[in-house]
């Protein structure tokens, strides 16, 4: 009996990609798309009305069995509230990396395993791999490295990995689009979405303000001696490594370097400023080894569209890591994720205190 696989439709041309390279496989493929907040008039969204339907077209077009499951309330939860809370502290968060925690691979998974399916994909371009030597499964990076989406699931866990399925991470974004066209899919050339799901435009602040009731207090900029340079708007309204949009004229250049919360001031600084060499992190989730005991080579990356590089990461104590980069990196900020690797291999990775 065929290995019954459901796949997370997004509405997009990668997890149509993944149907497609599964049904091809002769695995029991059915679609499932999730609504996941009430806008039905942003489309190009993720979990948008547009792209729920965008995703029946191409099941029925795949022939497959479709389904909406409605995960709002959780995602409002999980995701929206998070995304608040982080901001309020300081920090600068990553949602999607949260939805992937508790939504794609946390209720998602777990309503497919009840309607009886074996596994769960999704249209990530990243891999999934056991390890018989060691007996873990192991994340890897995706075959087409422009496009490598394994930063956002470094938070995944054995049990997850072990019921994931990843088909367009062995395949180039070009090659899915050409089998998306090849089987007549509309959305075979569809561009790729680029705003937080619920952050249209990506203006955070007026979602701070209007969902989150968030209002932003002004205060002082100050340099890092602590001269004041000028108002700002409320510490919510900035992050770590931002340049445009201050409204501080001066003889050079500058960047948020820090938030301080206590004080209600922004720092701003030079470019040289905002490098650093060493971070710590918590909420820690190991991959490829079930425990750091020791410093480990590893190369490490602090933002999605960075390029990793090398470092060591040691434990500490509490589950905690520090990561000492080989050479100064720049604009690390709290809130987002580090992620280590070795080699094709994701070490794990956590959040950024």
């Amino acid at each position: 009996m065929a290995e019954k696989v459901m796949v997370a439709m997004s509405g997009g041309v990668d997890s149509a990609g993944a149907a497609l390279l599964l049904k091809e496989a002769g695995y029991e493929v059915s679609g499932v798309t999730l609504r996941l907040h009430g806008y039905r008039d942003r489309p190009g969204l993720c979990g948008s009305q547009e792209d729920l339907e965008e995703a029946a077209r191409a099941a029925q077009r795949i022939g497959i069995p479709h389904t909406v499951l409605d995960l709002r309330g959780p995602f409002q939860r999980a995701v929206m509230d998070r995304f608040v809370s982080e901001y309020e502290r300081g920090r600068t968060p990553n949602p999607c990396i949260d939805c992937n925690r508790e939504i794609k691979f946390g209720a998602l998974l777990d309503w497919a395993l009840a309607q009886g399916a074996d596994k769960l994909a999704t249209g990530h371009y990243a891999r999934v791999r056991y390890e018989e030597s060691t007996g873990r499964w192991l994340l890897l990076r995706g075959l087409d490295r422009r496009k490598d989406q394994s930063y956002v699931l470094y938070q995944l866990g054995q049990r997850q990995l072990s019921r994931l399925v990843l088909p367009v991470g062995e395949h180039d974004k070009p090659s899915i689009r050409a089998l998306a066209a090849k089987y007549g899919l509309a959305n075979a050339e569809k561009p790729d979405s680029q705003d937080i799901c619920f952050v249209p435009g990506g203006d955070y602040v007026s979602f701070l303000r209007s969902y989150g009731r968030i209002c932003p207090v002004p205060g002082d900029f100050t340099d890092r001696s602590g001269r004041i340079l000028g108002r700002h708007r409320g510490q919510e309204c900035y992050t770590v490594g931002q340049r445009k949009g201050l409204g501080i004229s001066a003889g050079e250049p500058l960047y948020v370097i820090r938030k301080d919360l206590e004080r209600g001031t922004v720092t701003l600084g030079p470019d040289e400023d905002l490098y650093s060499r060493e971070l710590t992190a918590d909420h820690v989730n190991l991959i490829s080894v079930p425990a750091l005991t020791a410093p480990m080579r590893v190369s490490a990356k602090t933002r999605y569209s960075q390029r990793e590089a090398p470092a060591f990461a040691e434990p500490l104590q509490g589950g905690a890591i520090r990561v000492v980069f080989d050479e100064p990196q720049r604009a690390i900020t709290a809130g987002q994720a580090v992620v280590l690797y070795d080699g094709e291999r994701i070490v794990g990775g956590g959040t950024i205190r």
